[in-house]
């Protein structure tokens, strides 16, 4: 039933909000050059997929967990879209095509193997990936590995359809500070 809920709600998403999308498309060729962002992540049962985000940092930072990257390689659109979340909108194409669920682990690099060990041991990689989750809207991120795993584990094992909307609201109303950048 939240697969469906996920087709539906992105499929709308994308469909409301593409002149928006278009928008931050424009004015992130003047800001970068380069407004989409897409990078190989670790999804379900550790497959690899393109995760697609608006860019908020220079076109030649390195690819990094975003609190390993300086807070230097942010534009200053990017301070904008990242603040608003709104550089996550793309990523309702993810959800389309079936790489990631709206709720669900976020997904991390293939080069953060702490973070893939400790998700490993919990069974994270046995679900889809997810634009927002418990970790999220608590301020949880990368930059505590085990932490993030066990509360990962615990939205996965406890999740509700009522805590599946939850998070979404608490997302789109601003709870949570996304990925933290040093």
């Amino acid at each position: 039933m939240l697969r469906l809920f996920d087709i539906v709600a992105a499929f709308l998403g994308l469909l409301f909000l593409w002149p928006i999308l278009l928008i931050i498309v424009a004015i992130g060729m003047f800001d970068t050059g380069s407004p989409i962002f897409i990078q190989t992540r670790v999804g379900k049962n550790k497959k690899p997929f393109k995760l697609i985000k608006f860019r908020t940092m220079a076109v030649d930072t390195q690819s990094v967990a975003s609190h390993l990257a300086s807070n230097a390689s942010i534009t200053r659109l990017g301070h904008f879209l990242r603040k608003t979340k709104i550089d996550e909108l793309p990523q309702l194409i993810n959800v389309l095509k079936g790489d990631m669920s709206l709720v669900g682990p976020r997904p991390n690099l293939f080069n953060q193997q702490e973070l893939i060990v400790e998700r490993d041991k919990l069974g994270i990689y046995d679900v889809l990936p997810g634009i927002t989750g418990l970790s999220q809207v608590k301020n949880i991120d990368m930059s505590t590995p085990t932490l993030l795993a066990k509360n990962d584990k615990k939205m996965i094992d406890t999740l509700t359809v009522k805590d599946y909307f939850k998070y979404i609201i608490m997302t789109v109303t601003g709870s949570g500070t996304g990925d933290a950048v040093k």
